[in-house]
């Protein structure tokens, strides 16, 4: 005879296979937007490292300043709202199939936010992450990054 506590869990168990069968819709979309979401980070990261400048972290804020052109705002704008796309979708694949973290990184790089600079100067002063970034640029025919 099962006690309460193991009729629960069952009970919770059939409930939650119960609801992933009554919403496979989202299931399949998610995980859809998953497996895109780790090709775009395998074919688009590879071609922002080789396009970024050699100086693009070592350069002051105020050379970093951007035009403000109303075409300049509007890709401001579409590039944040991507990035926030991507930092929703990748915290519902922390629970749902996908590249969850991944996905929160792709999407914290595209969005601007206060103190991001900072924080993409401290990953690439990783030596690690600098000497990957490095050797994806010397494949292409490009100079090494620049950090000061």
């Amino acid at each position: 005879m099962k006690h309460s506590a193991d009729r629960a869990a069952d009970d919770g168990a059939e409930g939650l296979w119960a609801w992933v069968q009554a919403h496979s819709t989202w299931w399949v979309a998610l995980s859809l937007v998953g497996v895109l979401s780790l090709a775009l980070t395998v074919v688009l990261l590879p071609v922002v490292v080789v396009r970024l400048p050699d100086d693009y972290f070592a350069a002051s804020r105020d050379a970093l300043v951007r035009r403000r052109s109303g075409w300049a705002w509007f890709e401001r704008i579409v590039r944040n709202a991507f990035g926030v796309v991507f930092v929703l979708a990748g915290v519902a694949m922390l629970v749902l199939p996908g590249q969850g973290l991944l996905t929160i990184l792709i999407g914290l790089l595209l969005v601007d936010f206060p103190g991001k600079r900072r924080l993409e100067r401290r990953l690439v002063q990783r030596p690690r992450v600098l000497a990957l970034l490095n050797r994806l640029r010397a494949r292409h025919g490009r100079p090494p990054l620049r950090l000061e």
